[in-house]
């Protein structure tokens, strides 16, 4: 017998012509396990299912992988759904995948603690970097659904708090296709227009899946960037999105968004009630205080009879006056004494006194005292000053005393 002889693209398609025949492998789902997982710069997916004992490579194309709600890692454990068929060119059979799922968890859920995780690390959660509410508003910006309950409670509880905040009610879709993209170009509207000084952004509860706008990575970095602070009143108290965690303040319910917004009208009416008691009693008090002080003052004499301070005081300024001259007085008349007795003193050491009694000097041409006989020659011209003029005199001899060469010997 003779048997056909097939190249390989004729057996390789034979092949694939059999497993695309066959209706069991042509829609099935498999368990396994991730691995070899590589995301291709065309955006399909490349990976390996694994178990226990084998394994089987598969390829998620573009436009399947583009509707996860997750990011496939190494290591996750799916389920997947598609087919299996043959790569003709390889000669190898694949699984080709439709969809995939987390096996044992929601791919919603997985696709949460990935972006709660991924932005955490990027500090978009971080405490410093939360805007303080503004204590009094003027504006409150509200972004929900115009039809839900939410903004029906938020109104109620802002015009029953504070009357006095406008609200600015910006609609927009909560839920389904383009909710995400609604809910962002709210915030950058707000923020353009600098239409509010805080923002109220939720909506009612619901499932996981109602709620996934407040949860797309989107929607997280327009309330990252947001100027003006956000309130997220999203879902029930239970309730928790991501948008939770990136908002300024969180609020469970949007009526409890409201009464964190604006401050309570009546509790503002009692605090200034008080205020204005406090006031009253403290000038109250303030003026009696005043009253009594300036009634202390009144019953000083200098201001129940002034005329008599002034001439008591006229008095003791005469008193001042005439001691303050007396002083003066002795001051001077010691001074004199003082001043006679040291004239006196000093007379009785004038040169003049001296030779009034007898005495003369002997001085040189040049007016230098002599005081020695051997100062000069005979011959020599001196001068004697007497007591009433001067001699002009030649020295014709000299005779020094005893004492005076023995002082001369002496030296």
């Amino acid at each position: 017998m003779d048997l056909p002889v097939l190249s390989v693209t004729q057996l390789n398609t034979y092949i694939k012509s059999l497993l695309d025949g066959d209706p069991r492998l042509g829609d099935l789902f498999i368990r396994g396990e991730i691995s070899n997982f590589k995301r291709h710069s065309s955006g399909h997916l490349y990976l390996t299912l694994k178990d226990e004992s084998a394994r089987v490579p598969a390829v998620m194309f573009r436009f399947n992988a583009m509707r996860l709600r997750f990011a496939p890692q190494d290591g996750m454990r799916v389920i997947a759904r598609g087919r299996v068929s043959v790569y003709d060119r390889d000669g190898k059979y694949q699984v080709y995948i439709e969809e995939m799922h987390p096996d044992g968890v929601g791919d919603l859920s997985v696709a949460y603690e990935q972006l709660k995780e991924r932005l955490a690390a990027e500090g978009l959660f971080d405490r410093a970097h939360k805007r303080p509410l503004p204590r009094y508003p003027g504006r409150v910006g509200v972004i929900t659904s115009p039809t839900g309950a939410a903004v029906h409670d938020i109104i109620t509880v802002l015009a029953r708090r504070f009357p006095a905040a406008e609200l600015v009610l910006c609609p927009v879709q909560v839920q389904g296709d383009g909710a995400a993209d609604s809910i962002c170009a709210a915030l950058e509207l707000f923020n353009q227009k600098q239409a509010a000084d805080v923002i109220i952004l939720g909506r009612g509860g619901g499932s996981i899946e109602d709620l996934w706008a407040f949860n797309e990575e989107p929607v997280a970095r327009a309330v990252y960037r947001s100027e003006i602070p956000v309130i997220s009143a999203v879902g029930h108290e239970t309730d928790y999105t991501i948008c939770d965690f990136v908002a300024d303040v969180r609020a469970a319910t949007p009526s409890a968004a409201a009464e964190l917004a604006v401050p309570d009208a009546r509790e503002l009416a009692a605090q200034l009630a008080a205020l204005h008691n406090r006031m009253l009693g403290r000038a109250a008090a303030v003026t009696a205080e005043k009253k009594a002080q300036l009634a202390a003052l009144r019953a000083y004499p200098c201001f129940q009879s002034p005329m008599h301070f002034l001439e008591d005081e006229h008095q003791r300024l005469d008193g001042y006056a005439a001691a303050l001259r007396a002083g003066m007085d002795r001051r001077l008349s010691d001074g004199r004494t003082a001043l006679a007795r040291q004239a006196a003193a000093l007379d009785l050491l004038s040169p003049m006194k001296v030779l009034a009694r007898g005495y003369s000097i002997a001085q040189d041409k040049r007016g230098k005292i002599l005081t020695r006989v051997k100062q000069v020659t005979p011959g020599n011209p001196i001068l004697l000053r007497m007591a009433d003029g001067t001699l002009d005199c030649t020295v014709v001899g000299t005779d020094p005393s005893k004492e005076d060469e023995k002082i001369g010997n002496d030296i």
